[in-house]
């Protein structure tokens, strides 16, 4: 009955703070300056200590431990999430006054997709013990995969999903205010900024199939994997504002989040063939280190490139494909590159 409360609990407080989020402090359609989107990062930040010291307090120091490491783990790799935002968001020219928009409901999307993954992948770990070796199989796999492809650059422009939503949907040719959905000629239309939102949505549903195996290295409590998942989430938004404008200067930090899946995949081979070897606390130091060094690499190695120069590297490698090219159209009204 407890456990059940927890949940009933912790998501009400959630859905209060996303109906304060979009309905008192982003009501209307308006740009996120550098300042308010660092003072709700570092709010969502302190939510998330105070969180973790409550579960350190009531649910014994192993609990806690764990959601903090759990909470670095997903807040670094969210990290990947900005690269990609910033690229779509600059290849469909999205004014900065509706990014905030598709970035609430991509975010709205992403905990429930993340939920139903997390309690899928706790079922399955429960019921199928061996599945813990393919998780951290596969997190190798990636960390690799993803080392071999830095120096790759994405193609927004022949993305296979968006040619297909422009198969099947009709799309208008220029932004419609902050709406997703337009009607013209008693004929619905999807706008641009809902291909942007579809492409959001589906950008974290390929990071959550990374990060989710990853935090079930650390500790297989849904609880844990949930609440620790939804923190780095919704801090996510205000980080990318907070980040937007010197994102560029983080290329390395790619080399890092490599080799964090990488480590942490080893260590879930290990600890689910020879008992608890590493314990979570070496998980929690290996992660920070790792992250922290890569992005004092990047900011020594890029502190005398142009700003150009060093978006094009930070950009580079996220998602394999062709050079990133802008769409045309202005601020008011950016079109969709067909």
């Amino acid at each position: 009955m407890n456990s059940l409360w927890m949940w009933i609990g912790f998501n009400l407080f959630i859905l209060v703070l996303l109906a304060l989020d979009l309905g008192v402090l982003h009501r209307g359609s308006k740009e996120v300056k550098i300042r308010e989107a660092l003072l709700l990062s570092l709010g969502y930040f302190v939510l998330a200590l105070i969180f973790g010291a409550g579960v350190y307090l009531f649910l014994g120091a192993n609990a806690g431990i764990e959601f903090f490491t759990g909470y670095l783990l997903e807040k670094s790799l969210s990290v990947d999430n900005i690269f990609v935002f910033v690229l779509i968001f600059s290849h469909f020219s999205v004014p900065p006054r509706y990014q905030h928009r598709v970035l609430f409901w991509g975010i709205l999307g992403a905990l429930v997709m993340r939920a139903v993954l997390i309690l899928t992948g706790a079922t399955i770990i429960a019921a199928f013990h061996w599945v813990i070796y393919i998780f951290g199989a596969f997190l190798v796999f990636t960390g690799a995969k993803m080392l071999a492809t830095i120096n790759q650059t994405p193609d927004m422009e022949g993305n296979r999903l968006v040619l297909l939503i422009r198969r099947r949907f009709r799309v208008t040719e220029t932004y419609e205010g902050q709406r997703f959905f337009v009607r013209r000629n008693g004929l619905l239309y999807l706008t641009p900024l809902m291909v942007v939102l579809i492409l959001v949505e589906v950008s974290d549903l390929v990071f959550a199939l990374d990060s989710i195996p990853a935090i079930f290295a650390i500790t297989t409590d849904p609880f844990i994997v949930y609440t620790s998942n939804v923190f780095a989430i919704l801090g996510l938004r205000a980080l990318y504002f907070a980040l937007v404008g010197i994102i560029h200067r983080f290329h390395y930090l790619k080399y890092g989040l490599s080799l964090v899946l990488m480590v942490v995949g080893a260590k879930m081979l290990i600890n689910a063939a020879f008992g608890k070897v590493i314990p979570t606390e070496a998980a929690l130091l290996i992660t920070a280190l790792l992250i922290g060094g890569s992005m004092l690499i990047s900011v020594v190695k890029t502190r005398r490139l142009p700003k150009e120069a060093a978006a094009i590297e930070a950009i580079q490698g996220w998602v394999p494909g062709s050079p990133v090219k802008k769409a045309s159209g202005n601020d008011d009204s950016p079109t969709i590159k067909r």
